[in-house]
């Protein structure tokens, strides 16, 4: 009943609410996985009634150009929302990297980033950024795993903007990695304002791991966006 009520859970919130050891949440989920009651996954289960499941990341280059005038959009939005010296987390992403290409000018900024491309250009356009340790992972060409979460908990941001995999209004943001998605839970929390950069594609689906509640972010998409999101004060449409 929870898993359908939430969506999805991780084995550590199942622990905690019913004061139970990983082992015995694991062999759970595995019996309720094999009566067909969840989709046990990686770290936690999510309901066999919710919406369309992303299963797996994408690598970079198949990404790029998906919805690409949509994120094109979003970006140069999002770009006019950075102010003088602003501290930015800008997460990995093929539309946070957009961004870099429309940051504004001789406004001192300093920026946080886990995407190992987005440092590269950032610093090729003479902004100062920092890396944060960790284990890489070639598919979304991000750094991600214990180390980079302890360093992004000494930071405080103005801003941060980041991707996601899913989003709906009952899981929030989520992600097929769960190691991709404590670093962006991580970051969101150290941020002063969040924004979440969506093109339409993204919207009524849901993934493995929720890494933030829809209405903790403002999000930035497109009027090509399902209608019944359009009431939502949270929504950014440009």
């Amino acid at each position: 009943k929870l898993v359908n009520t939430k969506g999805s859970i991780g084995i550590q919130e199942l622990m905690q609410l019913f004061d139970a050891s990983e082992s015995t949440i694991r062999r759970d989920l595995t019996e309720l996985h094999k009566n067909n009651s969840v989709i046990k996954v990686h770290g936690g289960a999510i309901s066999n009634h919710s919406e369309k499941t992303i299963t797996s990341d994408s690598n970079v280059p198949e990404r790029e150009n998906t919805n690409k005038n949509e994120k094109l959009l979003i970006a140069q939005y999002a770009s006019k929302l950075i102010s003088f010296n602003d501290m930015i987390y800008l997460d990995a992403g093929t539309t946070t990297y957009l961004l870099i290409d429309y940051l504004p000018k001789d406004l001192n900024l300093t920026f946080v980033t886990n995407g190992i491309m987005h440092a590269k250009k950032l610093a090729a356009y003479g902004h100062k950024v920092f890396i944060p340790g960790g284990l890489y992972k070639s598919t979304t060409e991000a750094v991600v795993g214990e180390e980079a979460i302890l360093t992004l908990s000494k930071y405080h941001f103005t801003k941060g903007f980041f991707g996601t995999n899913a989003i709906n209004t009952h899981n929030g943001f989520t992600t097929p990695d769960m190691s991709e998605a404590m670093i962006k839970k991580s970051a969101l929390h150290q941020c002063f304002e969040r924004y979440i950069l969506s093109d339409s594609s993204k919207f009524d689906l849901v993934s493995y791991i929720s890494f933030g509640d829809f209405f903790d972010s403002k999000i930035i998409t497109t009027n090509t966006i399902p209608e019944n999101y359009h009431q939502y004060d949270n929504i950014i449409i440009v």
